[in-house]
């Protein structure tokens, strides 16, 4: 059966989510996914779809949402479902609430220069899976400082002079994975080759834990039971 993945998106028209939404789409489904895009926050609340992911993608920048659409969405990625996504959408949203802020590992807080600041953005491990092969990427967008959950993993970095700025990082959310990359103001960052790449494998990444984690179950199961 081919992974499930959910796609909503919304919010500020400014980080074009609609756009963003079409290109990782289409790289998922060139990944044999499954995917539906969602314009509503109230997917969320749709138990039978929810059970049935493996990935979701938020693509919803500021905005608010409401306790009944957010506490499943904490659960379902706290159960195993994989959550991916870059800045357009995913951490520069739903500002008030900080449980999903928590589960996301970090926040935006600044965007000095705005538009067009042109910075390097280095991988920190060559060998690692996630980035290897990806070399610096040179960017003209807004560079962002963030807020950032100490217990991240950092894959790629910015610097804001001698203070190293994560820019890609996964971290757990109880059995499910997270994977954030800050790139991708608008769809002609994500759509830069290695933007979409780093995408492509945060996403595999991030939809690979809940498989992961039944696996993890069931051998802790078969160990009780010997």
């Amino acid at each position: 059966m081919n992974k499930q993945a959910l796609i909503v998106q919304g919010g500020w028209d400014g980080h074009q989510p609609a756009e963003v939404a079409e290109l990782l789409a289409g790289v998922l489904r060139g990944e044999g996914f499954e995917v539906k895009v969602s314009d509503t926050l109230d997917s969320f609340k749709d138990a039978a779809l929810m059970a049935s992911l493996d990935l979701i993608v938020p693509i919803w920048t500021m905005g608010t949402i409401e306790q009944e659409q957010l506490k499943p969405l904490l659960e379902t990625v706290q159960a195993g479902c994989g959550l991916a996504g870059c800045h357009g959408g995913m951490s520069d949203a739903f500002r008030q609430e900080v449980d999903y802020q928590y589960m996301v590992g970090g926040q935006w807080v600044a965007h000095p220069g705005n538009d067009g600041v042109r910075y390097d953005v280095e991988m920190v491990d060559a060998d690692d899976p996630l980035t290897s092969g990806i070399g610096t990427i040179e960017v003209a967008s807004e560079k962002y400082y963030m807020h950032v959950d100490p217990a991240i993993n950092v894959h790629a970095i910015t610097r804001f002079g001698e203070t190293e700025m994560p820019v890609v990082w996964t971290k757990g959310w109880g059995a499910g994975r997270v994977y954030h990359c800050t790139l991708g103001h608008q769809a002609n960052i994500v759509e830069m080759p290695q933007v979409l790449e780093l995408m492509r494998r945060g996403m595999l990444w991030a939809a690979e834990g809940k498989q992961a984690s039944r696996e993890a179950a069931a051998g802790t199961a078969q160990e009780e039971t010997r």
